[in-house]
């Protein structure tokens, strides 16, 4: 079976820009205050009807999951406004659309047979009969490896099919940090982090609908990506998904400088209501990790409201979940721009 790449970020360079500058025309509440914007939009979560749903776990102290909490159990603001909870379930069977974006950048070749085997794994325990997920590459280049399917099999190979690519000789010669002989303006290109996600989800799974994440089995360090890590949040939280990074790194491929992508990670993942998981090389934490994600999707509630402010005029509304039980914590995203249905 052929492979297609992925919309080739260095092909369509003009084509992604042009949808993130519309996405910034149509969604920013405040043109004259352009960084605040920037600030707003990478917490935030769109909704194209006047009915704004939620995904979202609640922990104790400890990160335990709480289950079978009721309706009467939470409360929502938006913008500091009490809000009537229209429906409310704990829908950990509703289907789920997954997308699996994996890090072929030199940085992780000593980590990347152990993320196909363990990734593997987590979608034959994961996926159910109504349930799609694709494969997504990512390194010199953005590729999609396998679309939309409920198959294991064709979803597994995909992720086998993931080779090491650091773009040829030449360069610097450090594998994964733009030392490829692939032609660069600006920033060398070595791993397109933040266009996979963004790809992955303007491309893929705004075209979705229901209970949607995303998982990045990468070292968190981005090398060369045209859009910025808040054009990745911000997309991520348009297409309604929930990001979590598994966080796999070999850190003796860093020598004494060590890795910061960590930062900018958990700044995805909190954002759009997931987390980051450290998993550093080793498999059974890879394994507990996938498996913590698994248990988190399944214990979903979905929770819904018609705002109190009807308007679809393409402002910020930040949305806050609440709950009776002060030790409980809320694992949510942050809010949604209120836009005009689409045609």
């Amino acid at each position: 079976m052929s492979k297609p790449p992925l919309l080739r970020v260095a092909n369509l360079f003009a084509l992604v820009i042009a949808l993130a500058a519309s996405a910034w025309a149509g969604t920013s509440p405040q043109s004259s205050d352009q960084n605040q914007d920037q600030d707003q939009s990478a917490a935030t979560l769109q909704v194209n009807v006047n009915v704004v749903q939620l995904f979202f776990n609640v922990k104790d102290k400890k990160g335990a999951l709480i289950p079978d909490l009721k309706k009467e159990n939470f409360h929502i603001l938006e913008d500091g406004k009490p809000q009537t909870i229209k429906y409310f379930a704990a829908e950990s069977n509703l289907p789920l659309t997954l997308g699996i974006l994996i890090d072929s950048s030199g940085s992780q070749e000593r980590v990347l047979d152990m993320e196909k085997e363990v990734g593997g794994d987590f979608l034959s325990q994961i996926l159910r009969d109504k349930d799609l997920a694709f494969v997504i590459s990512f390194d010199v280049d953005v590729d999609l490896l396998q679309d939309f399917t409920n198959s294991v099999h064709l979803l597994k190979t995909a992720l086998n099919s993931a080779k090491i690519n650091t773009g040829g000789g030449g360069g610097t010669g450090i594998p994964g940090l733009g030392g490829g002989t692939i032609p660069t303006q600006g920033a060398p290109r070595g791993t397109l982090l933040y266009d996979a996600v963004y790809l992955a989800s303007h491309d893929e799974l705004a075209q979705q609908v229901g209970r949607k994440a995303m998982i990045l089995l990468t070292d968190g360090e981005d090398q060369g990506s045209r859009l910025k890590i808040r054009d990745a949040i911000e997309a991520a939280q348009k297409s309604d998904s929930i990001v979590y990074v598994l966080l796999c790194a070999d850190r003796g491929f860093y020598g004494f400088g060590g890795y910061s992508g960590d930062r900018e990670m958990r700044k995805l993942t909190e954002e759009t209501g997931g987390r980051v998981i450290e998993v550093g090389n080793k498999f059974e934490k890879l394994k507990q990790g996938f498996d913590q994600i698994a248990n988190e999707l399944r214990s979903q509630y979905n929770i819904g409201y018609t705002p109190a402010n009807s308007k679809l005029d393409g402002t910020y509304r930040k949305v806050q979940i609440q709950t009776d039980n002060k030790d409980y914590k809320i694992q949510a995203r942050a809010g949604y721009y209120a836009v005009p249905k689409k045609d």
